[in-house]
């Protein structure tokens, strides 16, 4: 049972608890008035007194505690069948007094609106108390009276508290559906907010690859010089026929080993001038064994303090989008190096199979818990702390996966590492085409 159900079962209880004094304060009236006007009559007295005690004991004690141990339904046919009885009792010792028929359409007033089966007790109660009343005297004009009233007098009642019933079942209809809009409101405004954030992180990640970009090609630019004065510089020495042992170092050691420095240094320029250029990207092919090393160029300064491990399988060429993999590959990396402490290691696994390309990064890592792998991929999921990480890292890693027709399984342990297993098809299913409405082009669309 839920939160409003149990609140809507417990005002049902107050009404009926509120209904109950008024009930019990009205037939202690009118069995007041009906000892007081046969005052004197000790016998008679007497015998209403008692009546007017049983039932009102009856009706406040034995019934509520059958309600609570039954039902609220056979506590009504027993309260019923009760009040007939003491009716009955009183109206013989009283003669059938008015003040004794005013008991029939109380209670007819009282029966109605408790549960479906509240006409039939009318009716039975009706019939006990009339069958009592003319097999003991009542006048037949007093019996029809009173019966008449008690019957439309419980018809009116029943009427109004329909309507009632469906003003409050229109209020609570209205309720829910303001409810339900206030949820979908604030879910709305949870989503709002979400895409502004990322809308933020994306505006931040494109100005860092720009300015990224830009520093990339202001270190190209003298790196040039610097690569063909050097190779100049090593290409004249050996044409030199004497040389001392110390220039000979030079050209058999250090201009070698600095030519083959600077060309490490151009070839991670290259990868992060590629990596971080905003333009947008064709499918193409490419070989995923050469954007694995660049990826691991690029991370290379978050796994100093790691041992990286590459077992390639020469799958050759695959066909999608290459910046986008090795975004998908540094990210990997990055957060490898970010999970596993010094002397750890990272190993990188490419195979091709039957089904395509199976891409593995599998670091010895603090792992994951398994709440922590439910929300992996969630935009703005992170376990950093603030200020360390945004969490749209592996929520981007889905995406690009997904969009090249792919699928990441993460495997994973709490102290025993982390496996990412990304697999590829050979060739990423082309998009889906949509023909432009009747509206789009007509504005051109």
């Amino acid at each position: 049972m839920d939160a409003q159900a149990r609140q809507s079962l417990q005002e049902s209880e107050q009404v009926h608890k509120g209904m109950l004094a008024i009930t019990g304060f009205g037939a202690t009236v009118f069995s007041v008035a009906l000892i007081v006007w046969f005052w004197g009559q000790w016998s008679v007295m007497l015998a209403l007194l008692a009546v007017s005690v049983c039932l009102l004991l009856s009706n406040e004690v034995l019934i509520e505690w059958m309600a609570r141990r039954l039902n609220r339904s056979v506590a009504e046919v027993a309260r019923t069948l009760i009040n007939a009885a003491g009716i009955a009792v009183c109206g013989a010792v009283a003669h059938w007094s008015a003040l004794v028929w005013i008991f029939v359409p109380y209670n007819l007033l009282w029966s109605q609106g408790v549960d479906p089966w509240a006409r039939h007790r009318m009716v039975a109660f009706l019939v006990l108390v009339d069958v009592a009343a003319l097999s003991t005297g009542a006048e037949v004009s007093m019996t029809v009276a009173f019966t008449l009233l008690g019957i439309f007098g419980y018809v009116l009642s029943e009427r109004r508290a329909t309507l009632l019933r469906g003003v409050l079942g229109r209020v609570m209809a209205q309720r829910e559906e303001l409810e339900k809009a206030n949820q979908e409101l604030e879910k709305a405004h949870q989503e709002l907010q979400q895409l502004h954030q990322r809308a933020i992180e994306q505006e931040k990640l494109s100005s860092l690859g720009m300015l990224a970009a830009g520093v990339a090609h202001e270190i190209n630019n003298p790196m040039s010089f610097v690569t063909s004065n050097v190779s100049s510089m090593l290409r004249d020495l050996r044409d030199e026929q004497d040389l001392s042992e110390v220039m000979k170092e030079y050209v058999e050691d250090v201009l070698p080993a600095t030519l083959d420095g600077i060309r490490r240094v151009n070839a991670i320029v290259a990868d992060l001038r590629r990596f971080a250029r905003g333009d947008p990207e064709a499918h193409s092919g490419f070989d995923l064994d050469a954007e694995v090393e660049s990826a691991l160029r690029i991370a290379k300064g978050q796994l100093g303090h790691l041992r990286v491990e590459k077992d390639l399988g020469g799958v050759g060429t695959v066909v999608g989008r290459a910046r986008q993999i090795v975004q998908v590959l540094v990210n990997l990396l990055v957060n490898a190096g970010h999970a596993t402490a010094a002397g750890g290691s990272v190993r990188v696994t490419t195979r091709r199979d039957k089904d395509g390309i199976r891409l593995e990064v599998r670091d010895t890592g603090a792992g994951m818990s398994e709440e922590t792998k439910r929300h992996l991929f969630e935009p703005f999921f992170t376990t950093k702390p603030a200020g360390e990480g945004t969490g749209l890292g592996l929520s981007v890693v889905h995406g690009i996966v997904r969009s090249h027709g792919g699928r990441i399984e993460v495997e994973s342990e709490l102290k025993k590492g982390t496996c990412f297993i990304i697999r590829l098809p050979l060739v990423p299913p082309l998009p889906s085409y949509e023909p432009p409405s009747f509206r789009d082009r007509r504005m051109g669309g």
